[in-house]
């Protein structure tokens, strides 16, 4: 009811699948649940992989194993819940539960970015600066690096989840998403300064995103001028095929994305908006070990010489 003050009660109502007709949703509680797995088990070979393959303990490869695991976690904030909301009626869940499912899922998701950023740089040095590349890279400068960005990430999941949940709701309890988003939320916060508190909100969110685009950005540009006074076409194309699959993840992660945070305001369909929603919370995070697994030749060979190699030895 309007003018109700419902900062005071024990939960909000996740609408997002809501709408869907009922028959629809066993079959997308498959596809997702399937995506799901194979989430988790593509980043767990990964860095199962890098881990049992010393040849592979080089920055690059490290720094992989840090993004797969900030993939999983974020994969398992969010995803459950989801499938739980598929196969029940019930859609409720707490206000501690939403503000620790929106600070993790921003710490978790920011820190991917920040990972993507520090693999740029890492792509950076390796080819710009080969001589130097031991020295800016060493060991307690990617522990740093990767510090530095778990670090970032949790410091925006505390500003944002902190600024929501101290704003006070009214007019409904009810999320018109698939998860406590923060946006979402904001459209049922009341107050003078709601307006205000909204845009400094989409201003934490975009900028660190857009800071970490321009330098993943700015990397490349660095990196397509050295691989271009490079005199052997050969040797120009195995430069580059060392930052494909990275190259590849950005273009998904930050083109989903995009596609979430930057749609042209206007009447949007539930249906639209949820499976819209879906492409960033799952669908981006099952392509990624794909990209990384099949467009980096090394990891590929690697993958295959101990699993699938033992696997069918176990067979015969």
């Amino acid at each position: 009811m309007p003018g109700q003050n419902y900062s005071t009660l024990s939960d909000f109502v996740l609408f997002g699948f809501s709408a869907f007709p009922q028959q629809l949703l066993p079959a997308l509680f498959l596809l997702y649940l399937l995506m799901y797995l194979f989430t988790l088990l593509g980043n767990l070979l990964i860095m199962a992989t890098v881990w049992t393959q010393r040849r592979l303990h080089t920055p690059m490869y490290l720094f992989l194993c840090a993004l797969s695991t900030s993939e999983i976690l974020f994969t398992v904030v969010i995803t459950p819940r989801m499938l739980g909301d598929l196969l029940s009626s019930h859609h409720s869940i707490t206000f501690v539960a939403c503000a620790t499912q929106m600070f993790f899922s921003f710490a978790f998701g920011y820190a991917h970015s920040f990972l993507l950023m520090v693999m740029g740089y890492d792509r950076y040095v390796a080819i710009c600066h080969p001589l130097r590349y031991n020295v800016l890279m060493s060991p307690a400068g990617c522990a740093h690096l990767m510090a530095w960005s778990w670090a970032g990430g949790s410091v925006m999941g505390v500003i944002v989840t902190l600024i929501v949940f101290h704003l006070t709701f009214c007019e409904s309890n009810v999320i018109h998403h698939i998860l406590c988003h923060v946006f979402s939320l904001l459209k049922l916060a009341c107050g003078d300064e709601t307006g205000f508190i909204t845009m400094g909100v989409i201003l934490v969110c975009v900028i660190p995103l857009i800071g970490c685009l321009s330098l993943i950005i700015l990397s490349y540009v660095f990196i397509v001028a050295t691989i271009l006074r490079i005199p052997s076409p050969e040797g120009r194309h195995k430069t580059f095929s060392t930052c494909v699959s990275h190259l590849t993840v950005v273009v998904v992660h930050y083109g989903f994305a995009s596609m979430i945070y930057l749609k042209p305001k206007g009447p949007h369909s539930v249906y639209t908006d949820t499976l819209m929603s879906t492409t960033y919370t799952v669908f981006t995070p099952f392509l990624s070990p794909i990209i990384f697994s099949l467009r980096n030749k090394e990891l590929k060979n690697a993958i295959n010489k101990t699993f699938y190699r033992k696997f069918c030895l176990q067979i015969s």
